[in-house]
């Protein structure tokens, strides 16, 4: 088994606590990504996890054994690091094999396994070639690999593609969750820790999400759930593209929200929602792609000043200043009105099942949507 838990884990630097007391389960065979803005201590959890950083408090087990006094090499875990790495004075065959050439395993078996590795990754052709001489995917295809070779319990990736440009980082993205499908299926370790700062990364990659800041977890969950039910402002505004957004309001009754000097009936099914005796102060929180926009005045719509208008191709993203707020609104390019112009006062009619109410005080979501 290649379970990996943290428990209560910190981490300290001198008087400053980097991280705070930490707990995350992952499942055999499970692919975590841990995301979050910088300095948020993902990194530093991972490199704890590595062994690379001492841990301060708390406890890390892989497959049940307690391994913080374990060096690096004895924990089972490989890494691949953002800089990929790599021995500049080795070709790749050797840069592969060198975790096997350490430990004096066989010509054979060293042949076997660098064969079988880069069949996987087709880097086949590049065996004898020198890192100068690899473009930057390849050179992370080899780095994988270096990592794969060594048949770990988890694999550990800290942010391996944000050196290349977005085009290759979208063909990487699906050849490494490709590869962990593949090792899952052919009954592999295949537990992988995924650091990243991008949303897209983490979104698309991670069967579970660990949303971190300033060293403490903010939600642990499945890509859809942290998109339609986040846990907190932080969670909100920092999934989804473009940021949700938010309007300070307050309760008029369950069904209604006083924002922006106008009132949103948000209904009394979004009503049943909240939890009993909620009150007073809230965050209102609309994803743009929950909000329409009209001509004309609708109960439940907010009136604003169309602001700025950007084309993308399939979407249109609208900005729409409301008082001293600026919302945005994500719609089709099909059914985008091209009549309505700059500085046109205009109609914003949220989904009431997209709708989200945060306490102001404490940021937590009190009206989850279904």
């Amino acid at each position: 088994m290649a379970r990996l838990q943290l428990r209560n884990l910190e981490k300290d630097y001198g008087s400053f606590r980097a991280v705070h007391g930490i707990n995350l389960d992952v499942e055999d065979g499970e692919f975590m990504v841990l995301v979050g803005p910088s300095g948020c201590a993902k990194s530093t959890t991972l490199r704890m996890i590595a062994g690379l950083e001492r841990v301060t408090g708390g406890e890390i087990r892989i497959g049940g054994e307690l391994v913080n006094d374990k060096s690096p090499g004895d924990r089972g875990i490989s890494m691949v690091f953002q800089n990929y790495a790599l021995y500049p004075h080795m070709k790749v065959r050797k840069n592969l094999s060198f975790s096997m050439r350490l430990k004096r395993r066989s010509s054979e078996e060293i042949d076997r396994a660098t064969g079988h590795v880069s069949g996987m990754l087709e880097i086949e052709p590049l065996l004898d070639r020198l890192p100068k001489q690899l473009s930057g995917g390849q050179a992370q295809r080899v780095a994988v690999g270096r990592a794969l070779i060594k048949k770990p319990q988890v694999f550990l990736f800290d942010e391996p593609l944000s050196n290349l440009d977005a085009k290759l980082r979208a063909s990487m993205r699906v050849r490494i969750t490709d590869l962990h499908k593949r090792l899952k299926a052919e009954d592999q370790q295949a537990t992988v820790i995924y650091v990243t700062h991008d949303q897209t990364e983490a979104m698309t990659m991670g069967d579970r999400i660990c949303v971190m800041k300033d060293g403490h977890i903010m939600q642990v969950a499945d890509p859809v759930t942290l998109y339609s039910r986040p846990a907190n402002t932080f969670v909100a505004g920092f999934i989804g593209s473009p940021e949700m957004n938010f309007l300070d309001g307050e309760l008029e009754g369950t069904g209604a929200v006083r924002a922006a000097g106008q009132t949103i009936a948000l209904g009394d099914d979004f009503g049943r929602r909240l939890s009993a005796g909620r009150n007073g102060e809230v965050t209102l929180g609309i994803r743009p792609q929950h909000l329409r926009i009209t001509a004309a005045q609708t109960p439940g719509t907010l009136k604003g000043k169309l602001n700025h208008i950007e084309f993308m191709g399939h979407e249109v993203y609208l900005y729409v200043d409301i008082g001293p707020k600026r919302l945005i609104a994500v719609v089709p390019s099909s059914t985008y009105d091209r009549s309505a112009l700059r500085d046109d006062w205009v109609w914003l009619s949220p989904d009431p099942k997209g709708v989200h109410l945060f306490d102001r005080k404490t940021g937590e979501n009190i009206g989850l949507a279904i």
